[in-house]
């Protein structure tokens, strides 16, 4: 199994309309386009100067998988958040691979 892991600080004066779209468009919109099995948000629990930190985390049962996602989905799928949420956020991905 691969994670596909995305970490964002979020803005506070936009954190609860990004938390909600998040967790009713955008995490089922990347789930949706077959190359996940399932897709969490999880709270950093830090405290933060400024905004709010989460991980999403999205399980693949292939780097196959993965790859598919990023040529073909990431690109619109980005762009989407980026044009609701500009300057407001921070982002950096990471892959996991479960080993045991």
């Amino acid at each position: 199994m691969i994670i596909y892991n995305v970490t964002v600080n979020i803005d506070n004066d936009v954190h609860d309309d990004w938390l909600q779209w998040m967790t009713t468009v955008h995490v089922p919109d990347v789930v949706a386009t077959g190359c996940f099995t399932d897709g969490n948000i999880f709270k950093i629990m830090v405290d933060e100067q400024q905004g709010t930190s989460y991980s999403i985390q999205y399980k693949a049962n292939s780097m196959d998988d993965v790859n598919r996602y990023l040529e073909t989905f990431a690109p619109a799928l980005r762009e989407q958040h980026t044009a609701r949420y500009k300057d407001k956020f921070v982002a950096f991905r990471t892959l996991l691979q479960h080993i045991g």
